[in-house]
């Protein structure tokens, strides 16, 4: 596994301590290819969770032996022959508190979170479901959250505070008593023509008015004078967050998924994500995933799924 990123590295060390000798279950829904049998090889052997595989018993085993894996080394759950049947399964694990957290295997992700937001049998909780990233970068000093570039493609200004709200949940178990937040859009500068300043203001005065106690948010930033001191320096923008952010909130889908891969693919950086505002973290892997960005996303997981 890649070493180059060494506060992911923390982040697997931390969730493993924590995990001690009783990991906690962790789903992995319909697992039928060798890619997610390989992944519940490697997370059972890092000791960081128990997988519970979830789906069809026959594909399972089939996926099994590709990947030279022993199935009876894990519990598996037979759901059927469907992955949306495997989905509303975890999703009942999950409700009932057999599982602590899920990860998808080899489903469509809309198969995964259609059962997820299912009203009456899904995941939902009191906050609108959102994602964010956790990166690490090596031209940035800490980790660096990135929320949403999954899940909400154009958020109002009331799913924007679930966003940062969910994202600021997740900061906090990971020991960010005090989160820096900065609301990103195109100018620094509130402006009536682009809407994302107006709800980065609205978001400042609710932070101000107490929304998110112990956090800092400021906004609107640009994306240079959020990341760089030295940049919002030279344009005299005097703030707590520029250049030592814990979290972006991005205007919509569009930029913040084009910055997360900028970060990935441009910047060396590499990252952990996670589904949040649901009854448990989920874990959205990718086929482009490198193996360290799937397995950090396991230890965010464990670490968004402790009790307090």
């Amino acid at each position: 596994m890649e070493t180059t990123h060494p506060r992911l590295q923390a982040l697997m060390a931390r969730a493993t301590a924590q995990a001690g000798a009783s990991p906690q279950a962790l789903g992995l829904v319909y697992p039928c290819d060798a890619l997610a049998l390989d992944a519940a090889r490697r997370i059972q052997d890092s000791g960081m969770a128990r997988p519970v595989l979830i789906g069809p018993a026959a594909l399972i085993a089939a996926a099994a032996d590709a990947a030279q894996v022993d199935v009876r080394d894990f519990e598996l759950v037979d759901s059927g022959t469907l992955a949306p049947d495997a989905a509303l399964h975890a999703c009942a694990m999950a409700r009932s508190r057999d599982l602590r957290a899920l990860m998808k295997g080899s489903l469509h992700t809309d198969e995964l979170m259609a059962a997820v937001v299912n009203k009456d049998t899904g995941l939902r909780a009191s906050s609108r479901i959102s994602h964010a990233f956790v990166f690490d970068l090596p031209r940035y000093h800490k980790l660096l959250a990135l929320a949403d570039c999954v899940v909400n493609i154009a958020p109002d200004l009331k799913t924007k505070k679930d966003i940062l709200g969910n994202a600021l949940g997740l900061l906090q178990k990971l020991g960010i008593a005090q989160p820096k937040v900065g609301i990103v859009a195109a100018v620094e500068v509130v402006n009536p023509s682009i809407p994302a300043t107006l709800d980065a203001q609205a978001l400042v005065h609710m932070a101000r008015d107490g929304a998110w106690p112990g956090a800092i948010v400021e906004g609107p930033f640009g994306f240079d004078n959020a990341f760089s001191k030295e940049a919002a320096r030279i344009k005299k923008i005097e703030s707590q967050v520029a250049g030592d952010a814990d979290l972006f909130i991005m205007p919509d889908l569009n930029a913040g998924n084009m910055l997360y891969k900028s970060f990935n693919y441009v910047g060396g950086g590499d990252c952990a994500g996670l589904v949040l505002g649901a009854q448990v973290p989920i874990v959205l892997t990718s086929r482009a995933d490198s193996l360290q960005s799937r397995m950090a996303s396991v230890a965010l997981a464990v670490l968004a799924a402790a009790p307090g």
